[in-house]
């Protein structure tokens, strides 16, 4: 039988008995739990989606840059 892995998580406090860095999480049959070592507390963890990054110039490509670019002509040819 494969041994699962349990990792502590620091700063976490225990929802139970409210005890600091006794928390651990691992991952059972694909669902992450969080289990107390002190108390024996234990539930599933459910995070929320990744969200899509924010665009900023910094992660825009050279290509999107050129596509907003607006080429004006002063004074207008005739």
């Amino acid at each position: 039988m494969t041994e699962i892995k349990k990792r502590f998580i620091a700063g976490a406090v225990c929802p139970r008995c409210a005890k600091m860095d006794k928390t651990v999480m691992y991952k059972k049959d694909g669902v992450d739990i969080r289990e107390c070592i002190s108390c024996g507390f234990s539930d599933e963890m459910h995070f929320k989606p990744v969200q899509r990054e924010l665009t900023t110039r910094v992660n825009v490509t050279e290509e999107e840059v050129q596509s907003q670019v607006q080429i004006l002509d002063f004074p207008p040819k005739k």
